[in-house]
């Protein structure tokens, strides 16, 4: 069987007076080295994409962080400058290819800004500058040019028992790496809160129902693949149900060939 293809939403970024379409390299490492697929990056577009011809294309969505935020009016709320910085065209690209990959079955695997597209996505809520609200704990990345440091392992969350999560890296504390100013402030009625972290800050999530692997992840799991224990379990839970989904693909096409 040939290697399965997943999907990366780009974001747009302007880098010396050019526009370019863009995605952080840990990402599409992660995806080679974890989850033993090919990247295709899709690039962010405000109009004109349709979304079943890319998903025709591929065997599965990993939709990763940015330092851009998913635009207030999205979720129903005023925009601020606080709020920023957006990627318009990035939320215009995600949302939607988000929904109709849960709709097809497409399996899901969203970090960061991507479990907050998720969430959004299906009708949750995000709250911002979370480290302003009294009794949380202050979850943004270190301001650092060392990015091993920035991206250190130094957070503990609770992984819900019998949680999808669980089964792929088992329940109870495990360390992260969660690196955010925003996060859920309402989850989704579809979601199920999978991990949560010390203040309560919802860290993962699940799609209800869903019917294939669809998990978002506050934390960078995909910086420490190869190093890290549970980051290398996702992933891999991923590119599994990534081959699986590819499999059931192509499975009636080997039968009519089969005669």
């Amino acid at each position: 069987m040939p290697k399965p293809v997943v999907a990366i939403p780009a974001d747009v970024r302007e880098i010396e007076g050019n526009v370019w379409q863009a995605t952080p390299n840990q990402y599409v490492r992660a995806a080679v080295k974890g989850a033993e697929v090919i990247p295709f990056l899709v690039p962010a577009l405000e109009s004109g994409h349709d979304f079943d011809e890319i998903l025709d294309r591929v065997d599965g969505l990993l939709v990763s962080g940015s330092r851009t935020n998913v635009h207030p009016s999205h979720f129903g709320r005023e925009a601020t400058e606080a709020d920023g910085p957006f990627d318009l065209a990035r939320d215009a690209t995600s949302l939607p290819l988000i929904k109709r990959a849960l709709e097809r079955g497409v399996p899901v695997l969203a970090i960061c800004r991507g479990l907050q597209e998720l969430n959004v996505a299906l009708g949750g809520t995000l709250a911002n500058e979370i480290q302003e609200i009294p009794g949380n704990w202050d979850h943004r990345k270190p301001d650092t040019a060392d990015l091993d440091v920035a991206y250190g392992i130094r957070q503990e969350v609770h992984v819900k028992e019998g949680s999808c999560l669980a089964s792929v890296i088992g329940a109870g504390p495990v360390r992260v790496n969660s690196l955010h100013r925003q996060a859920i402030s309402a989850a989704a009625p579809r979601l199920a809160v999978e991990a949560v972290a010390e203040d309560g800050t919802i860290e993962a999530v699940s799609v209800i129902g869903s019917k294939a692997f669809a998990v978002g992840v506050q934390w960078h799991p995909e910086y420490w693949v190869g190093s890290d224990d549970p980051s290398n379990r996702l992933f891999k839970a991923f590119g599994e149900a990534v081959r699986a989904y590819a499999a059931a693909k192509l499975a009636p096409a080997m039968r009519q060939a089969a005669g």
